[in-house]
């Protein structure tokens, strides 16, 4: 019987894709200072986005809202916003920008925890949203990108040039979930972009200060991807199997959420399961966590004079807090 040729794969591609081991240093715990509850009640608050008068919007994803909370406790409906609200940022028309997963079904436990599920029995897809924070409108930007519907865009980060850079963690149903990807848009509807598909379940999303690097965390593997911008939605591509360098990965009971961006370029990301927050630096060489009392810590963003307040939603227990954090986090390019 003739033996079947095979294609053989040159050894140098698998060589290359292990070039660079991630060392996972142990991850130490930093006790959270002075944390204090701003808002309760919210219902399944995501996305905050601190605002130059002291208040901050949130996204209610189980509420299909954008809410401004203020420092007294009060909140404000700024727009009722169909879906699923993820995730939010200033634009630099100083409109809010949104990233819509096309919403979860909801299962709230005898204790009160609320819980996301798979995709909602009303799901149609997934988009990006403005939202005119003067009048409340909501206009659909975009749902689909190279003919490709989006799924479930998540978390989003503007750059200094105007254009914003998002992640689609996908939808998951009870026999499939859907692949997500890394994408880059334009606030005025007229471009967007697939930088990186797939990736599995990515979340968390954010610019390096100098802006060369943008990092999405993948939410079920719990890897950190830095990936080098080599121009308007476009990335350095792969230097072995994968694209992006994969600069922690702590492994464990790790599951990322949404993240921010420090002054010095470490980035912090919500933690839950293990509860809290989790910041690395750039190289991946510290890995420190600060416990919270949900273990669905979801989102964190930074302000305050001296940026070094700390806002994070608790998305289990429907509360946003603050409490002192002692690095500055990066001062984003637009603000309203």
């Amino acid at each position: 019987m003739a033996r079947e040729k095979r294609a053989r794969v040159a050894p140098s591609v698998f060589a290359a894709a292990r070039a660079t081991p991630v060392h996972t240093p142990p991850t130490t715990t930093v006790p959270a200072v002075n944390v204090r509850v701003i808002t309760e009640g919210l219902r399944f608050p995501e996305g905050p986005v601190v605002m130059d008068d002291g208040s901050v919007l949130v996204v209610e994803i189980e509420g299909q809202a954008l809410t401004r909370c203020y420092p007294d406790g009060s909140v404000e409906v700024v727009a009722e916003v169909p879906g699923g609200p993820n995730g939010a940022a200033i634009g630099p028309d100083g409109a809010c920008y949104i990233t819509n997963n096309g919403g979860f079904e909801f299962h709230t436990l005898d204790s009160g925890l609320v819980l996301p599920g798979h995709q909602a029995r009303t799901y149609t897809g997934g988009s990006i949203d403005r939202v005119d924070l003067k009048t409340g409108k909501v206009t659909r930007l975009y749902d689909s990108v190279n003919g490709h519907k989006l799924c479930g865009p998540n978390d989003l980060m503007f750059d200094r040039d105007g254009g914003f850079w998002f992640t689609d963690l996908g939808q998951g149903r009870a026999r499939e979930q859907d692949r997500g990807g890394l994408y880059y848009a334009r606030p005025d509807g007229s471009f967007i972009t697939e930088a990186v598909h797939p990736l599995l379940t990515p979340n968390g999303c954010g610019i390096s200060p100098d802006g060369k690097r943008v990092y999405a965390a993948e939410s079920m593997s719990g890897r950190l991807i830095a990936f080098d911008i080599t121009g308007e939605g476009t990335v350095a591509g792969p230097r072995g199997l994968f694209p992006g360098t994969v600069i922690a990965c702590p492994g464990g009971n790790t599951y990322w959420d949404s993240l921010a961006i420090e002054a010095d370029g470490s980035i912090v990301i919500a933690t839950p399961v293990k509860g809290g927050l989790t910041r690395v630096t750039p190289d991946g060489s510290v890995i420190e966590h600060t416990p919270l009392d949900d273990f669905l810590t979801t989102n964190v963003a930074f302000g305050g004079p001296d940026m070094k307040t700390a806002y994070v939603t608790l998305s289990g227990v429907g509360q946003l807090i603050a409490l002192d954090w002692p690095r500055p986090g990066l001062r984003l390019p637009f603000t309203a």
